[in-house]
């Protein structure tokens, strides 16, 4: 028996968020501040190329180790089913609109600092739910996942806390468009 490295995005990315992580904490404190933290309304400078590195960058940058696993308890289950149906540049190209949507939308919508793959997870949760539905059909798991997932965001979103239930949201409807729009290889 070997070990395979069986869902190369998902891995590829984990282990770079842990090594972001890692050299954060260690021999480049305030790595993820500079480099992986996506600047909240009027914050954005344009001329500044850091800030339009974090609108894809801010998906690899999380507070702690906490905050990654939560994250990743979910890519790592989700994220190779995901692989394996969609293929590998299709799921990276998913993972990275969906930082630019979520990235984009705290540039213009909201003053606080975004970081973290929470946006990714959602578009994962919703997207699992398409891999084996067939066009003309709305998969029974789609609507409960999203009434489930995005409808505990929405009503978290009126409390007071330091999480972005709006990248929930966002990556949440990324997720959907990609299921609807995208189907898996066979």
């Amino acid at each position: 028996m070997r070990i395979k490295y069986n869902a190369p995005t998902v891995l590829t990315y984990a282990l770079l968020c842990a090594a972001v992580l890692i050299l954060s904490q260690t021999i480049f404190q305030g790595l993820v501040e500079k480099w992986f933290m996506v600047p909240g309304k009027g914050h954005f400078s344009s001329g500044n190329f850091r800030h339009w590195f974090s609108l894809l960058s801010h998906i690899a940058g999380h507070a702690d180790w906490n905050h990654l696993l939560s994250n990743f308890a979910f890519i790592l289950l989700i994220g190779p089913i995901l692989e394996e149906s969609y293929g590998s540049y299709s799921l990276l190209f998913m993972i990275l609109i969906t930082a630019l949507v979520t990235g984009l939308l705290n540039v213009f919508f909201f003053r606080t600092a975004l970081m973290g793959a929470s946006g990714v997870v959602f578009m994962m949760i919703l997207l699992a739910s398409f891999t084996n539905f067939n066009r003309g059909e709305i998969p029974l798991t789609f609507i409960l996942v999203l009434l489930l997932y995005l409808g505990k965001e929405l009503v978290n979103a009126f409390g007071s806390n330091n999480i972005s239930e709006f990248a929930h949201i966002a990556g949440g409807f990324c997720g959907s468009l990609f299921g609807f729009f995208r189907l898996p290889k066979r």
